[in-house]
């Protein structure tokens, strides 16, 4: 079990890289660091259900956030938890049931959750599911010698 995406119960897919999962692009802004532009022609392609379980596999990490999705065979959930950072979670395809603040709210494709730092929060998949989790990390500050 993979710790990075500081979710329980979540395993790494082991799939190859298609190839089209990062095109990134390096400019100068302003004279400083160079920005990269992230790419992912379509995030569906990236992890597949598996019978009886949830999959997790981090598509993205940025300076300011990382993406992970997770697919979840029908019945599978992510338990009660928290995260040390804020998320958005987004439902790609299936079914999900979210809970959090004591609410529980049907997510499906197209819909949006946001969760806070700490905010205890679970999730449960109706049907095969596949769901997008967004963590905002702190933007590094660039150190400037003096």
């Amino acid at each position: 079990m993979s710790e990075h995406h500081r979710h329980p119960h979540a395993q790494d897919e082991e799939t190859s890289s298609t190839g089209t999962e990062h095109a990134k692009t390096a400019q100068t802004v302003g004279g400083s660091e160079a920005v990269e532009l992230g790419f992912i022609p379509d995030v569906r392609t990236l992890i597949k259900v598996q019978d009886e379980a949830t999959v997790s596999r981090t598509i993205m990490q940025q300076q300011g956030g990382n993406v992970v999705l997770f697919s979840f065979d029908a019945g599978q959930e992510l338990s009660e938890h928290t995260a040390a950072m804020p998320v958005f979670v987004q439902t790609i395809s299936g079914h999900l049931e979210v809970t959090g603040s004591g609410e529980t709210v049907d997510l499906l494709p197209g819909g949006l959750v946001y969760f806070p730092t700490r905010l205890p929060h679970a999730v449960k998949a109706v049907e095969p599911s596949i769901m997008m989790l967004t963590m905002i990390t702190p933007a590094r500050a660039a150190v400037k010698a003096q």
